[in-house]
């Protein structure tokens, strides 16, 4: 595996930087535990899910730098990168995780406000006198 070959995972406004290197299973994202950054046990659920579709649990140490974005867009765009360094690392990564929808990048973003209009489409309400 090459040293420090980061990949980008993006979700929303989310961007996320990973780099994984063969190690003890920590996860580190922003400086603390993946656990105490994401407190929702469902996000942690799906970071740990990458590892158990490629079935690499505890075979890597991941640090990831994320900003931008809320919770969740930061998890599920951390979960796109780790899922691109693992198929860097092996190829034969790539069928299970593709088969799981982690390579897929989701490129679901908001809407901008449009002028004249209250939100992206809701418009003033139509009075008649």
């Amino acid at each position: 595996m090459e040293k420090n070959k980061q990949t980008v995972g993006r979700r929303k406004a989310a961007v996320a930087r990973v780099s994984i290197v063969p190690g003890s299973g920590s996860v580190v994202v922003n400086g603390k535990d993946y656990k105490e950054y994401f407190a929702v046990d469902h996000l942690v659920r799906k970071i740990e899910a990458v590892f158990t579709t490629a079935d690499v649990v505890g075979k890597f140490d991941v640090t990831a730098n994320v900003f931008g974005g809320g919770v969740k867009g930061q998890a599920e765009a951390i979960v796109l990168g780790i899922a691109r360094s693992l198929v860097n690392d092996n190829a034969e990564n790539r069928p299970a995780l593709k088969k799981a929808k982690m390579l897929r990048r989701d490129a679901r973003v908001v809407e901008r406000k449009k002028t004249g209009l209250r939100k992206a489409r809701k418009q003033e309400q139509f009075s008649k006198r």
